[in-house]
């Protein structure tokens, strides 16, 4: 048998003959040990001897996959400098590749050992704390699986949630719901695939904790923005077991979605963990190596420094730090075969000695990774401190929160609005272009999982989160949303008939403006969440999809959006450039209801609510985009074509009816989209 050394990398466990490099690093602690705990509860410890540039490594005996284990590190209890150690705690790797258990939140979350750090660990051994497992990263077979590769250009991402999604989906076996082989079911695949979108945006998978002030409440953590694992899939959404088999679960879920040609993003939790802030738990990093991991507050080192509004911000301005979020990223890439992650609050990444910048370190480290290049990269760019949407170098696109602001108010009716819902449409060059990025830099929404579904944004003036026991407090106040007449339910049909109107504005403005298009799961559907625009905590019917209300004219006709962009060049362009005499292969000319170009004093009339583009992509069909958000009729004249006539194509205006060749009259708070065959 060969007699194998211990190394300091890879971090984490390394299965070899007889069992397994163990290595963690920790730049101030004084042991690490390893302990692997039995089906009994019984430890067995192994300190890990060597130490080499701040490491703790070793060979850990008979450490096989399925083995449960945590770590137990030495060290000062001093959190006046920063220093949290207490070996009487059970840690989890933060390299683990798996999750088993669960947190006792009454006591293992939020221990009072914290400021007795010779108290016994609350679990004792007994099994009632999460612990690490060993995985095999070679069992699972993925055969000729290939990444879709699907360009940005063409790409359609639709976010949703891996529970939600086929909780109440019958067509699902009912054992396997809302977990990722129910996602990876041939029934929950073709509603993706007859959908037509081409990307899924998972939010967070990454193993997450319940919060205890939720389970006090009798509320659950279902959105998942509270990460303690960067490399383990959530082991709540396993349906073939919690001790390694998620792993080999989640595999099966990428390797069929890829197979129906959709690609895989995951919304990734870097920014902050689970651990909170001074009086939060201690459950791995807190108490591996607190300030190297955390940034902590200079002249009071008891505290964190918080940009996330969790309580903490991971210390990206730290090599171990960002070494774990890049091994981290690199093991979903390589080992899980995902397409792409969206980095929630990405703006705390680039925080270097406090201030956002686009050369911190972080950026620079993923801009140079070669396998970061060939994944997709969103950023939410901002965070607590900070407004960064357009801040982000090339090769980034990210969430557009302007994109979402600006078309919710021009279709409430918001004065003034023609000039900036103008760039809006056309991929936000106002925010891209002076830095030279395309449209494509722009992940264009209006809804998201933070905020209204689209129903919700139709259906009401305020946030009802009176379910989330904070007294409505909770959430976004201004959602610049319109009820259209009745706040909620209502049987009225002219105001219904309105709600749907603007829920198609609103898909189509997304769906036919230059970027890359985002849709919330459910949307489609016509999902309500009862008003709640914050149902963080709602593991319920609020939040999971009710397939049997189902929407379906609503759903046929974002299909079809979602049919004509994919097909249509002209509706997905790379790069539009004003004007019809430009030799660009994409060009766009915007002119007046009246068919006039616009003067520069016709932006700014505020009662101005009416525009037309004309869309062209060079050998393909052209398009007449028309947008009234006034509430009478408008005639719009119809300019010239290099074809055939203009025929109509779609409209949220149920009355319209292209009667005339020159001039068509848009209905109220609708569009209109009109076709001109290529010769």
């Amino acid at each position: 048998m060969t007699q194998y050394t211990s190394r300091r990398y890879p971090l984490g466990v390394t299965l070899v003959d007889g069992g397994a490099n163990v290595a963690v690093y920790s730049e101030h602690a004084d042991a690490v040990t390893v302990c692997v705990f039995a089906e009994d509860g019984t430890e067995t410890r192994t300190e890990l001897t060597k130490r080499t540039a701040h490491v703790f490594h070793g060979i850990v005996p008979d450490l096989t996959p399925g083995t449960r284990y945590g770590l137990r590190v030495s060290g000062p209890w001093d959190p006046a400098s920063g220093l949290r150690f207490n070996d009487a705690k059970v840690l989890l790797d933060p390299h683990a590749r798996a999750v088993t258990g669960a947190f006792d939140t009454g006591q293992a979350v939020f221990g009072h050992d914290l400021n007795q750090p010779d108290q016994l660990d609350p679990t004792d051994g007994a099994g009632h704390v999460a612990l690490s497992v060993v995985v095999d990263p070679h069992s699972f077979d993925w055969g000729d699986d290939r990444p879709p590769a699907t360009p940005l250009a063409e790409t359609i991402v639709y976010e949703t949630h891996v529970k939600g999604f086929t909780k109440q989906l019958d067509a699902v076996p009912e054992d396997v719901r809302g977990t990722y082989a129910g996602l990876a079911h041939p029934a929950a695949i073709e509603k993706l695939t007859s959908l037509g979108v081409t990307a899924v945006e998972l939010m967070p998978v990454h193993q997450f904790l319940q919060d205890a002030h939720l389970e006090e409440k009798g509320l659950r953590n279902y959105w998942g923005y509270n990460t303690i694992g960067f490399f383990a899939p959530h082991n709540e959404y396993s349906a073939s077991g919690a001790a390694g088999q998620q792993v080999d679960e989640f595999k099966g879920m990428v390797k069929a979605l890829h197979a129906a040609g959709l690609e895989v993003i995951l919304d990734v939790v870097y920014n902050h963990t689970a651990e909170g802030n001074d009086l939060g738990p201690t459950l791995s990093l807190k108490g591996i190596d607190n300030p190297s991991y955390y940034r902590l507050v200079e002249d009071d080192p008891e505290h964190y420094f918080d940009t996330t509004g969790t309580g903490n911000s991971v210390n990206v301005s730290h090599p171990a730090a960002l070494q774990l979020i890049m091994d981290s990223l690199r093991y979903w890439v390589t080992e899980m075969h995902v397409d792409g992650f969206r980095f929630d609050l990405a703006t705390t990444l680039t925080r270097q000695g406090g201030d956002a910048s686009v050369h911190s370190a972080f950026l620079a480290l993923v801009q140079q990774d070669p396998t970061l290049a060939q994944v997709k990269l969103i950023a939410e760019p901002w965070d607590t401190a900070g407004y960064q949407v357009g801040g982000f170098p090339a090769g980034w696109s990210e969430w557009n929160g302007k994109f979402r602001d600006d078309v919710r108010d021009f279709w409430r009716g918001t004065d003034g609005m023609l000039a900036t819902l103008s760039q809006r449409v056309l991929g936000s060059p106002d925010v891209y272009e002076e830095s030279r990025r395309s449209p494509l830099s722009s992940v264009n929404f209006v809804t998201a999982h933070d905020g209204f579904t689209l129903a919700d944004l139709t259906s009401y003036d305020q946030k009802h989160n009176e379910a989330n026991g904070e007294d409505n407090a909770d959430g976004e106040s201004d959602n610049r949303s319109s009820n259209n007449g009745v706040e909620g339910p209502t049987d009225d049909q002219a105001i219904l008939a309105r709600r749907t109107r603007q829920r198609k504005n609103f898909l189509a403005t997304v769906l036919l403006s230059a970027g890359v298009p985002m849709i919330l799961g459910g949307d489609e559907l016509g999902r309500t969440q009862q008003g709640n625009n914050n149902a963080y905590c709602q593991d319920d019917e609020i939040s999971w999809f009710d397939w049997a209300a189902e929407d379906t004219e609503l759903r046929e006709f974002t299909t079809r959006l979602i049919r004509l962009r994919r097909e249509e060049p002209a509706l997905r362009p790379d790069w539009y450039r004003q004007g019809p005499e430009t030799d660009a292969p994409d060009t766009v000319h915007i002119v007046r209801a009246d068919g006039e170009l616009f003067a520069d004093e016709d932006w700014d009339v505020a009662d101005a609510k009416s525009i037309a583009f004309q869309l062209r992509h060079t050998g393909a069909d052209s398009f007449l985009l028309l947008l009234n958000a006034s509430e009478n009729g408008v005639e719009f004249v119809l300019p010239e074509t290099n074809g055939a006539a203009w025929e109509l194509e779609l409209s949220s205006d149920p009355e319209l009816s292209l009667e005339h060749p020159e001039t068509l009259i848009v209905g109220h708070t609708a569009f209109a989209l009109l076709r001109s065959k290529a010769e």
